[in-house]
C-alpha cells in the first residue's frame, strides 16, 4: 500500500512542479527596464513639458510606422542615457509613432506608476525567494515574446560599464541576443539609429574647460543639458539615420558564415560608424586650429618630397621653399568660424527678406543629398549666376542641419574686409591660373586632399565664374581634376557630387553682365563696390529657385565606367574628367527651373513680328510649355497654377523696366487689346533671361532646323541625323550635350514631342516618315529661332577671319576688331539681332573656327 502511494505521488509531483513554475514565471514577468503603456497623467504632463523644446521633423519620422508593420523596431542610440529613453518614449507616443517600452540594460524606477513599482518589487522578491537568483528576461523568453508581439525597444551601444559586463562578467549582450532572435524568426528586425543634437557646432580638437566639467555637446552632462534645453528651446533637434535590416545584414557574404560573437561585434561597429558619420554630416568634422591644419599639410610626405626635389632641381634653399609654401597656404586656406557663420546667417536672412519675395527649395532633393553625405564628403556643384549663390547655398545648408561647406572662391574676392569674413564662412581662395606657380599648385592640391581626408564638404563652381550670358558655361576642369586626383590618392572612400541649380527671377548683376558682354572692361571687386551694393537693397528681385539633381557617387560611377581610377593613364583620366564635367553641367541643366521671366523673354525674343499682341505672345508661350512638359522640365509654380495671368504679370514687369514698349494709342486699354514691341536697346537684357531656359530648347531647335533645311513637308527621321550631328558639333562651345545620349535618341525624342503638339504627323503607310503640318512649320521656326543669335555672332567672326590673314593681328586686339565688324554689320542690317554683338559669342566662335582650321579655308 505504501509503495503504491509513493508511485502516485511521483507521478503527480512533476505535474505539480510544472504548474507551479508556470505560475511563478507569469507572476515574475515584471521588470524595471520596461515602461507601461501609461505612466500616469502627472508624469506624462511633466515629461511632455520638459521635452517640449526638442524638435522632431515630420519627414524624419514618416517611415517609422511602415517599419513597425513590416517587422520589429529597435531604436539605437550611441550613449546610454535615461534622458533619451524617456524622451523617445514620451515624444514618439505623443506623435502616434512606435515608442520604446523596453530598454535593454536600463532600470527605471522613479517614472513607474506606484502600483507597478510595488508589483515589480514584490515579483523580484518572490522570484528570489523561490529561485535564489534574479529573474532573467533573456533566458525566460520574455523579451522575445514582447518584441514579437509588437513592442518597440531601445538599445544603447556605449555604456561606461557595458564592456566590462559583456566581456569580463560574460553577461548577455543585447546585440548578440537580437542576432540570435533574428536567426529564429522570419520577420525582420529593424535597427533604427537615433541621434539628438544639442548644438550644431563642430567639435574642437582640444576640449575646453566647459567640455571637461559639464560634458561635450555630443553627450552633455545633466547640468549642461538642462541649460541648453531652457536657454535654447527649439534648437535641440532629432535626426533619424537609415534603418539597418538585421535579416539582410546577417545574409551578407561577409557575415553569413561568421560566428554569432563576430556578427555582434561587426554589427555594433557598423552601427557606431553610421551614427558617427551621420553626426559628422550635421556638425562637420572636428575643427582643428589653423596651426594644426598648417602643420598637417606642410609636413605631408608628398609635399616634402616635392620640395626636396624642387630645391635640388632649381638650386633653391629648402627653407626658402618651405616659407613660400607656408605663405601660399596662408593665401589659400579658410579660417572656419562658427561665430561668423551665425552672424552671417542672421544678416542673410534680413537681406533675403528685404530683396526677394521668397525661396523655392527642392526639399526632397536636399534630403537625398543629406542621406548620400553619410557615404563620403559632398562636392556641391551649383551653377553660378550671381555673387549671392555661395551665400544662399551655405545659408540653406546651415538651416537644414548640414555643415556649411568650404567654398572655392576667386582670389579677387580676398580683399579687405570681405576676404577675412569669407574665410570665416568657409571660403578658400584660388588663383585664376596656376601657370608658372608649381609650388603653389602642389600646396593647393595638398590643401584639397586634407579637406577631403578630414571629411569636409566642398563647394565649387564648375563654370569657373559667373555666367554673363544666362546659360551655363562649359565646364572648367582644373579644380575637378584636383578633386579626382585627391580621390585617386586615397583622400576618401567615396566622393558625392551634388549638381545644384540656383536661379533668380531677376539677377542683381544684370547691368554689369551686359556691359561685359558688349566688350566693356570688368570692374575689379573692391571695398567701394561693396559700399555701392547697398543700392540693391532698395529693389525687389522676385523669387530664388534652388533644385538638387540626384547625387552622383564617384565610386559607383567608376564601377560603371569599368576602369579603376588608379589604373587610368593620363589620357584616359583626362577623358573621364571631361565627361564628368559635362555630366555635371547636364545634370544642372536637367533640374533648371523654367521661370516666368525666362519663358516670356524667350517668346518675345523669338517672335517673328516686330509688333505683337498679348494673345500672340501667349500662343508662343503655350507652344514652349508643351515642349517643356514633354521634356518633364521643372516649371515655376506660378506657371503651373495660372500661366496666362503669370505671363501678363511678367509682361507688365518688362514694360515697367522699359524692356518692352506698349504701342497702343489707348493707354488705359487692357493687355489683351494692346500691342507691344521690343525696345531694341534692351534686347541684350531679354537675351540674358531667355538663355536661362535655353538648355531645354537647344535639342528641339537643332532638330527643327534639321527639318527646315530639308525644305520639304515630308521627311525621314534617319535623314535628320547627319544635320543634327553637324549642328550639335557646330555649337559645341555653346551647349553641353549629354555624353550618354545618342543623336538618334534626341531626334526621336523631339519628333515625339512635335507629334504630340501636332507639328508633325506620322505617315500612314511609310515607316520612319513624317509630314509637317501647316501650323507646324510656324512652330518649327519658333524653336529654331533660339539658334539665330549664335549664327549671327559666328557670321561676324567668320567675316573677321576672311578679312584678316593668320596671325596678322594680335590676340588682344582681335576682339576689338571683331566688335567693330559686328557693329558695322548691324548698322548695315547684315545681321538683325543686337544681342548677337556679344564678345562671349565671338570668343566661342573663334575657338570653333580656329580649332577646326576654318580660317585657313577662308584664306584659300
Amino acid at each position: 500500500m505504501l509503495k503504491r502511494l509513493k508511485l502516485q505521488l511521483e507521478k503527480f509531483k512533476p505535474k505539480f512542479k510544472k504548474k507551479k513554475d508556470n505560475s511563478s514565471q507569469n507572476t515574475h514577468n515584471h521588470y524595471f527596464f520596461q515602461l507601461p503603456d501609461n505612466i500616469g497623467l502627472l508624469s506624462t504632463f511633466i515629461l511632455k513639458l520638459f521635452f517640449s523644446g526638442i524638435k522632431v521633423a515630420e519627414e524624419q519620422t514618416q517611415n517609422l510606422k511602415n517599419l513597425q508593420k513590416e517587422g520589429i523596431v529597435i531604436y539605437v542610440t550611441k550613449p546610454k542615457s535615461y534622458f533619451l529613453y524617456l524622451f523617445y518614449y514620451t515624444r514618439y507616443k505623443q506623435n502616434g509613432l512606435p515608442f520604446p517600452q523596453i530598454g535593454f540594460d536600463y532600470k527605471i524606477s522613479i517614472w513607474q506608476p506606484v502600483s507597478r513599482f510595488f508589483k515589480i518589487f514584490f515579483s523580484y522578491l518572490g522570484y528570489i525567494f523561490h529561485n535564489l537568483s534574479l529573474p532573467d528576461p533573456y533566458a525566460s523568453g520574455y523579451i522575445r515574446n514582447e518584441l514579437t508581439n509588437g513592442r518597440t525597444a531601445l538599445l544603447s551601444l556605449v555604456e561606461q560599464k557595458g564592456f566590462h559586463r559583456r566581456f569580463i562578467k560574460a553577461k548577455k549582450d543585447p546585440v548578440q541576443y537580437l542576432i540570435e532572435m533574428q536567426k529564429s524568426i522570419d520577420r525582420p528586425i529593424f535597427l533604427v539609429p537615433q541621434l539628438i543634437f544639442f548644438d550644431k557646432k563642430p567639435e574642437r580638437s582640444m576640449p575646453n574647460i566647459i567640455d571637461i566639467l559639464f560634458g561635450t555637446k555630443e553627450n552633455p552632462g545633466k547640468i549642461r543639458r538642462l541649460m541648453i534645453l531652457f536657454k535654447n528651446p527649439g534648437k535641440v533637434f532629432v535626426e533619424i539615420s537609415e534603418p539597418v535590416n538585421l535579416k539582410i545584414f546577417l545574409a551578407l557574404a561577409e557575415n553569413s558564415e561568421k560566428s554569432t560573437e563576430y556578427q555582434a561585434l561587426a554589427l555594433r561597429h557598423n552601427l557606431l560608424t553610421q551614427i558617427n558619420r551621420h553626426r559628422q554630416t550635421i556638425t562637420g568634422p572636428v575643427l582643428k586650429s589653423k596651426y594644426e591644419m598648417k602643420e598637417n599639410i606642410l609636413t605631408k610626405e608628398r609635399l616634402q618630397n616635392f620640395m626636396e626635389h624642387h630645391s635640388k632641381a632649381r638650386n633653391i634653399p629648402i627653407q626658402k621653399l618651405q616659407k613660400r609654401a607656408s605663405n601660399s597656404l596662408d593665401e589659400i586656406a579658410a579660417n572656419y568660424s562658427i561665430l561668423i557663420i551665425k552672424i552671417a546667417s542672421a544678416l542673410i536672412t534680413w537681406v533675403l527678406n528685404t530683396m526677394f519675395e521668397g525661396i523655392t527649395v527642392d526639399k526632397d532633393g536636399l534630403n537625398r543629398v543629406k542621406n548620400m553625405s553619410k557615404k563620403g564628403p559632398v562636392i556641391f556643384v551649383p551653377c553660378h549666376k550671381s555673387h549671392i549663390d555661395y551665400l544662399i547655398l551655405s545659408y540653406l545648408l546651415y538651416y537644414n542641419n548640414l555643415p556649411c561647406p568650404h567654398v572655392a572662391a576667386g582670389k579677387n574676392l580676398s580683399f579687405w574686409p570681405v576676404g577675412p569674413l569669407f574665410r570665416g564662412g568657409g571660403a578658400f581662395f584660388i588663383r585664376r591660373t596656376f601657370k608658372g606657380a608649381v609650388l603653389y599648385s602642389k600646396v593647393f592640391a595638398e590643401y584639397i586632399h586634407n579637406l577631403l581626408s578630414e571629411g569636409f564638404n566642398i563647394e565649387f563652381f564648375i563654370e569657373g565664374g559667373r555666367s554673363r550670358t544666362g546659360k551655363l558655361v562649359l565646364p572648367k576642369l582644373g579644380l575637378l581634376s584636383i578633386l579626382l586626383n585627391a580621390y585617386k590618392n586615397g583622400a576618401c572612400k567615396d566622393m558625392i557630387f551634388a549638381p545644384i541649380f540656383i536661379g533668380y527671377d531677376t539677377v542683381l548683376e544684370e547691368s554689369s553682365y551686359l556691359h561685359e558682354v558688349e566688350g566693356k572692361e570688368k570692374q575689379p571687386e573692391s571695398l567701394l563696390q561693396v559700399i555701392k551694393a547697398r543700392k540693391f537693397l532698395k529693389k525687389r528681385y522676385g523669387r530664388i529657385y534652388i533644385q538638387f539633381h540626384e547625387p552622383i557617387s564617384l565610386k559607383d560611377l567608376l564601377l560603371q565606367y569599368g576602369t579603376p581610377i588608379e589604373d587610368m593613364g593620363s589620357k584616359e583620366f583626362n577623358i573621364f574628367c571631361r565627361n564628368l564635367g559635362h555630366r555635371v553641367i547636364n545634370a544642372i541643366n536637367s533640374v533648371t527651373v523654367v521661370t516666368p521671366h525666362a519663358l516670356v523673354a524667350a517668346a518675345v525674343m523669338n517672335c517673328s513680328k516686330k509688333n505683337f499682341s498679348f494673345d500672340h505672345l501667349t500662343s508662343h508661350v503655350e507652344t514652349y510649355m508643351n515642349l517643356l512638359h514633354s521634356q518633364k522640365a521643372r516649371l515655376a509654380d506660378t506657371l503651373l497654377v495660372d500661366y496666362v495671368n503669370t505671363v501678363e504679370h511678367v509682361l507688365d514687369t518688362y514694360v515697367q523696366r522699359k524692356f518692352i514698349e506698349r504701342i497702343s494709342k489707348d493707354k488705359k486699354a487692357g493687355f489683351t487689346d494692346a500691342m507691344f514691341k521690343v525696345n531694341e536697346s534692351k534686347r541684350p537684357n531679354l537675351e540674358y533671361y531667355k538663355n536661362n531656359c535655353i538648355a531645354f530648347f537647344a535639342p528641339a531647335a537643332i532638330t527643327s532646323l534639321a527639318i527646315l533645311v530639308k525644305d520639304a513637308f515630308q521627311f525621314s527621321a534617319s535623314n535628320l541625323h547627319e544635320d543634327y550631328e553637324f549642328l550639335q558639333y557646330f555649337f559645341k562651345y555653346e551647349f553641353a550635350y549629354d555624353v550618354d545620349k545618342t543623336t538618334e535618341y534626341f531626334v526621336r525624342k523631339n519628333i515625339k514631342a512635335f507629334i504630340d503638339d501636332t507639328i508633325l504627323t506620322p505617315h500612314p503607310t511609310l515607316p520612319d516618315t513624317y509630314n509637317l503640318t501647316s501650323s507646324g512649320f510656324r512652330k518649327l521656326r519658333l524653336f529654331s529661332s533660339f539658334l539665330k543669335t549664335y549664327f549671327e555672332s559666328y557670321w561676324i567672326v567668320l567675316n573677321f577671319l576672311m578679312q584678316h590673314p593668320t596671325n596678322s593681328i594680335k590676340i588682344k586686339d582681335r576682339t576689338k576688331k571683331i566688335e567693330s565688324i559686328g557693329n558695322r554689320m548691324y548698322k548695315k542690317k547684315d545681321i538683325e539681332r543686337k544681342e548677337a554683338l556679344s564678345v562671349i559669342n565671338y570668343s566661342n566662335g573663334i575657338d570653333f573656327f580656329t580649332t577646326n582650321k576654318i580660317f585657313e579655308l577662308s584664306l584659300a
